[in-house]
């Protein structure tokens, strides 16, 4: 089950081998997997996800980038 939490900072993610995309702030989906998470959100008619390091989704929580509702 995914938990709720908001992008309050400027949190970033890598497709592929691009370059960063920022995560626009808001509220987000957290699925966490063993080594990574899973975010996703909805923009208006466009569905987002970003999957990320457990230690850096951890990291971003603790600077306050990420707020997760209980």
């Amino acid at each position: 089950m995914a938990q709720k939490a908001h992008i309050v900072g400027k949190v970033e993610y890598r497709s592929g081998d691009g370059p960063n995309v920022v995560i626009r702030p808001g509220p987000v989906d957290v699925t966490t997997g063993i080594n990574d998470v899973t975010l996703s959100w909805t923009d208006e008619e466009t569905h987002g996800s970003a999957a990320m390091p457990l230690t850096d989704f951890q990291r971003q929580v603790a600077e306050g980038l990420i707020t997760l509702e209980n």
